[in-house]
């Protein structure tokens, strides 16, 4: 490596490169010697392919090189050598309509090595596969290594031994810490390459922003606009004025963009106070038959406001059994039912509540959702299940009482945000209800939490409202970012899950 270095660019191939990529690649390949791509291969690769032709410059001399083309991924599947993947060096295999960017050829020069200008031509190719809504990057790399063990170690054994880092081998390990996992070992892939011993192992990066069916409209969004409702317990009249309060906050969070308005579990309290001369488990049995008019209000607002509306919880009667239910309402007019799971010992004592007994999560136009209700996020199985069909952001309406319980709800839902690396919205009622027995008070500080990495905030808390304040909360939260987070995080715990050894599934899926 020279000592001083004044300058570092990486730049496309251009044909009057060639004399000096030709010295560069002769340098790299010493082992393999005439094997260096000529002018007319040049020349053909720049005339299908220019994008995806890398050279980096040091002080304007070319010191390596990352070539590709564009293949079916039905080639890729195929058993291949070196020839047949470049069409016998024709490079007839280009095809600008494939899905796959397939390396055939990357090297830096021995003085230049040991200054991470490889990783610079690798995350090149990476923002050339994005950019180009490809699937994949695909190449075969040589195990120069192995042959100083292949009289001990077959292949498959080898490839394990460079995984855990017993062994180092210069290509295998370098293309290992780029995120390229191992699709599977190729025979007699490069003719010639004594020092492999013909062998060669096919690597795989995944694009994770590739999109099958690109559309001009209607495209999923990145960052998603999330509107929290901390709702203050008040009186009132009739089932028109709970109404007018509603459609008060759907109108708010809608006329700041949001895509979801989130409503606290059990709001609907306030018109139980009709019925408080009854017993408990009566007058909550009353306010139930109030929750099929509340859902299809709400079904109205969400498409009036073009919002789709997380409603909160209230009671529901199925068939004489007392359920905590909520509705998750679409903007495009449809509306799907969740209900409480774990009911704390409170509803069953004065309510005679029962749980549900469906997990599952929800498409919308943002993106696959889970819904809890309170207590639930204090089960950690649910979200994690819900994590595992892809869900990237959890919904929690909640109704505490005191400070202590919310405090439960908060570390939780935290909790929840953090291991199964999704966002987690709460929100919950605030103040008081003197004329309803069993929801008097209320504490609440309603929130949006995320993962703990460097690309969210380092306490894990996107937005917080005041405590124990009516207000709403409005929060933007970026799906890409868990994305990233998922494949490259500092540590990615629903990867690093081992299922080997224990699974969470559902009994009655």
């Amino acid at each position: 490596m020279q000592t001083k270095i004044n300058k570092v660019e990486l730049r496309n191939l251009k044909f009057d490169d060639y004399k000096e990529l030709k010295n560069s690649m002769v340098e790299s390949y010493p082992e393999m010697v005439g094997s260096y791509w000529r002018e007319h291969h040049i020349e053909k690769l720049l005339s299908l392919f220019p994008e995806g032709q890398l050279v980096i410059l040091v002080d304007g001399k070319v010191v390596g090189s990352a070539l590709s083309l564009i293949v079916d991924e039905s080639l890729v599947d195929k058993n291949h050598n070196y020839s047949d993947i470049t069409g016998k060096y024709t490079f007839s295999t280009h095809n600008p309509k494939g899905d796959v960017l397939y390396g055939i050829d990357v090297f830096i020069h021995p003085n230049y090595r040991g200054l991470r200008l490889g990783r610079r031509l690798y995350d090149a190719r990476k923002e050339l596969c994005e950019q180009l809504n490809l699937k994949a990057i695909v190449f075969a790399g040589r195990i120069p290594n192995y042959g100083q063990h292949a009289e001990t170690l077959t292949p498959k054994d080898y490839i394990e031994k460079v995984k855990r880092k017993e062994l180092h081998d210069s290509v295998l390990s370098f293309q290992l810490s780029n995120d390229f996992h191992v699709i599977r070992v190729m025979k007699n892939y490069l003719e010639g390459d004594t020092d492999s011993k013909e062998f060669a192992v096919l690597l795989e990066w995944n694009n994770i922003y590739y999109d099958e069916s690109p559309k001009l409209i209607n495209l999923k969004k990145s960052v998603i606009r999330l509107g929290l409702i901390q709702w203050q317990m008040r009186q009132l009249n009739n089932l028109e004025a709970l109404y007018e309060q509603c459609e008060f906050f759907v109108d708010v969070v809608s006329g700041y963009g949001s895509d979801f308005a989130l409503f606290p579990e059990l709001f609907t309290a306030p018109l139980m106070a009709d019925y408080n001369h009854l017993s408990e488990a009566e007058a909550i049995r009353e306010l139930a038959k109030y929750s099929e008019p509340i859902r299809k209000r709400f079904q109205e607002l969400a498409i009036s406001y073009n919002i789709n509306i997380i409603t909160g919880s209230m009671p529901h009667l199925e068939n004489g059994t007392l359920y905590n239910v909520g509705f998750l309402c679409k903007r495009d007019g449809t509306s799907e039912m969740y209900a409480k799971i774990h009911v704390t010992p409170n509803e069953v004592q004065h309510w005679g509540m029962t749980g549900g007994s469906q997990i599952k999560t929800f498409d919308t136009d943002c993106g696959k959702i889970g819904i809890v209700i309170c207590y639930d996020i204090e089960f950690p199985e649910l979200s994690r299940l819900m994590a595992d069909e892809g869900m990237n952001i959890l919904f929690v309406p909640f109704l505490t009482d005191t400070q202590n319980a919310y405090t439960r709800v908060k570390h939780c839902a935290q909790a929840r945000a953090i291991e199964n690396e999704c966002y987690v919205a709460i929100a919950g009622c605030v103040g008081n209800l003197p004329k309803v027995n069993n929801m008097d008070i209320q504490y609440a500080q309603s929130a949006v939490f995320t993962p703990s990495d460097f690309a969210f905030p380092s306490n894990g808390i996107k937005a917080e409202a005041t405590p124990n304040t009516e207000m709403t909360l409005i929060v933007d939260v970026d799906l890409d970012l868990l994305k990233e987070l998922h494949e490259h995080g500092s540590v990615r715990i629903l990867k690093d899950r081992r299922t080997d050894l224990y699974d969470i599934k559902k009994i009655n899926p």
